[in-house]
């Protein structure tokens, strides 16, 4: 499921269990390794899925074992959104088709998102299916999103092709399938030679109302 290289000082994390990349304890935890990975070996990260499916969301599988269960995974994937989202070094998502839910969320905890054109669909659908989203989703929603879009992408579950989930705020490039992850390697080597400490300083600084907002809702 998981794929781990460096190259030109950018930790490449490739995401592919075949299906949906589901955000289940199996991800979560191949994510943070290569966000420890990246930490020691690198100076950017690369985060990219499968070919059709960034990610499809939250286990559902998972899910269905009871409140617990749900908990804990809920738990869990808010502390890698919340990791990847404070993570100082920069963090580069390729999203080459789907992300929906939690795979949304990821795509708006990354710096730079750069997606592929096609018949892909992104977005937060949780009213769409009964759920209120948690303030961890609610805060990186805030952060991220166009103002404009707000409304009709968190509040309204709009999903978005490619080019309107630019628009919403979503990704920064769209490109060719066949050019995304040569844009998103250029683009994440590009980022790793800005010096590290001024970036780490300055992402911090802008999030930091919303990392706080998260982090106290996670420890109440």
């Amino acid at each position: 499921m998981l794929n781990i290289k460096i190259s030109d000082d950018v930790a490449v994390i490739h995401l592919d269990d075949g299906k949906a990349n589901a955000v289940g304890h199996d991800f979560i935890n191949g994510l943070n390794e290569g966000l420890d990975r990246a930490t020691a070996d690198a100076k950017a990260v690369l985060i990219a899925g499968r070919t059709g499916v960034f990610s499809a969301g939250f286990d559902l599988k998972e899910f269905d074992k009871g409140p617990a269960a749900t908990t804990a995974l809920v738990n869990a994937g808010a502390n890698l959104l919340l990791r990847v989202f404070s993570h100082p070094q920069p963090v580069v998502a390729a999203c080459a088709g789907h992300a929906v839910a939690a795979g949304a969320l990821l795509l708006l905890a990354c710096d730079t998102r750069i997606g592929a054109q096609g018949d892909f669909r992104i977005g937060l659908n949780e009213t769409a299916i009964g759920m209120s989203l948690p303030v961890f989703g609610l805060q990186l929603g805030a952060a991220r999103l166009s103002k404009r879009y707000q409304t009709n992408a968190v509040i309204q579950a709009q999903l978005f092709a490619p080019r309107d989930a630019r628009a919403a705020g979503y990704l920064d490039e769209v490109v060719d399938q066949s050019d995304l992850m040569n844009a998103a390697l250029e683009g994440a080597s590009q980022l790793a030679k800005l010096p590290a400490h001024a970036y780490a300083a300055n992402k911090l600084g802008m999030r930091a109302t919303y990392i706080d907002a998260i982090r106290a809702s996670l420890s109440a």
